[in-house]
């Protein structure tokens, strides 16, 4: 059975539902395709591994979403493969469908760089799964833990971008101020966040203040920093570096890339730097007519020829651009190379501490106003009204009164127990 549509979007990340919603506004007629039904906020995914938000407050129904938008339909499915050159998805449960106009907007994996062992032993941080998974390893631990008058926990970040300061500093204030009050001070003592990556400073994007004032709070909180030395090995119980050394670490977090998934690498188009396609300043793909690429897929150079980060700004922007787009073809006009607003970079620190530069003449704030500066873009970027109270209220719980949204999580976690941890005190992948 094969369906036609003028649009089919795959992907429902920032990129895919700021095109879908720009097309529904105009009456266009989508078929938007995810193997999720939900519309995830990739930004806070560790405040979800680290217990500060629930997933409700940053996952929203793609349908709520579209609600309004009568011509855009979602269709919940695994898509198995994309053709970039007859414009066809085929999904999982022999759908096929064929586009006048096909937007890849599938987003990224982690990317482990062939280090041995990542794969297997290391927690991604990339979608609500992994922070789920993540925070249960977590629990878990310290509820070990707590059982041993010795017991401790280990966790290590790999990456010293946004994402892994911002867990690595959400963690050792969790062990600072929630393991000492939910468990015991004794059991905080023992617990130790470590910071891993072969650059020599966190957020090498930022400018040298950030970067000293996000260094100088995170070794305030407790985070231990292991800075210009690369990970060779993934174990079990920790990582080796590059010197020969060796940090433990029952939990290993990787922070420290994305690539393109298989998705894009069967679609036909030729691949770049991180197995992403070089799409012109319009967005399209080279060498097939109808095809944009847009979101963490993409290489994405704008008008001017710089190339832009892999930011859910620029993911959003791109979707949007797309659209005008797509609506010009559709009506007979001329597409435009992409123009990107520059808004700036964010990092969050910890509580009360963050940074930020902001716009392209990069504005520079540091502590308390580049938190709270953080805090409001986080919550108008929220999807959903219902999303932004609950966020509201788990900072507001969580930051004055160091009351975690949740402590109680559930489900599969891919790790085998270390060779300290006592038999059945982490499923491994076979049971």
């Amino acid at each position: 059975m094969e369906d036609s549509y003028p649009v089919i979007i795959v992907g429902a990340g920032f990129a895919g539902v700021a095109a879908a919603k720009e097309l529904g506004r105009k009456g266009v007629r989508v078929l938007l395709i995810d193997s999720n039904n939900y519309h995830q906020f990739q930004p806070l995914l560790y405040q979800v591994a680290t217990s500060q938000i629930g997933v409700s407050a940053i996952a929203r129904p793609l349908r709520s979403v579209f609600r309004r938008y009568k011509t855009v339909k979602v269709l919940t499915s695994k898509v198995e493969s994309v053709s970039a050159a007859d414009r066809v998805v085929r999904t999982s449960d022999g759908r096929v469908m064929r586009a006048d106009i096909l937007v890849i907007a599938v987003g990224a994996v982690p990317n482990f760089f062939n280090t041995p062992g990542a794969e297997e032993h290391a927690f991604p941080l990339y979608s609500v799964t992994d922070a789920t998974r993540l925070g249960t390893g977590l629990t878990r631990l310290l509820d070990q833990a707590d059982r041993n008058p010795d017991g401790s926990v280990d966790v290590v970040v790999v990456g010293g971008g946004p994402t892994g300061v911002e867990t690595a500093g959400a963690m050792a204030e969790n062990v600072k101020y929630v393991v000492s009050k939910y468990f015991s001070p004794e059991l905080a003592a023992r617990c130790r966040v470590h910071l891993v990556d072969m650059v020599p400073s966190v957020l090498n994007m930022f400018s040298k203040k950030s970067q000293s004032y996000a260094t100088d709070h995170l070794k305030k909180v407790g985070v231990q920093l292991h800075m210009g030395v690369g990970v060779t090995e993934v174990r079990q119980d920790g990582v080796t570096l590059a010197d020969g050394s060796a940090v433990p670490g029952q939990i290993v977090v990787w922070a420290g890339g994305l690539k393109a998934g298989d998705l894009i690498a069967g679609s036909g188009l030729a691949q770049g730097r991180g197995g992403r396609i070089d799409v012109r300043t319009d967005l399209t793909a080279p060498d097939a007519e109808g095809v944009y690429v847009i979101g963490d897929a993409a290489n994405i150079t704008d008008s001017t020829g710089a190339k832009l980060p892999q930011l859910g700004s620029v993911a959003q922007q791109a979707g949007k651009w797309a659209a005008k787009n797509i609506l010009a073809e559709l009506s007979g006009g001329s597409r435009t190379p992409f123009r990107y607003v520059d808004k700036g970079y964010m990092a969050m620190v910890g509580r009360g501490a963050a940074v930020a530069e902001l716009g392209r003449k990069r504005l520079q704030l540091q502590g308390i106003l580049a938190f709270l500066s953080w805090l409001l873009v986080h919550l108008a970027l929220l999807s959903g009204v219902q999303q932004k109270i609950r966020a509201l209220f788990s900072w507001l719980n969580g930051y004055l009164l160091h009351s975690p949204a949740q402590v109680v999580v559930s489900g599969p976690i891919e790790k085998e127990p270390t060779e300290q941890d006592p038999p059945g005190a982490l499923p491994s992948k076979e049971s």
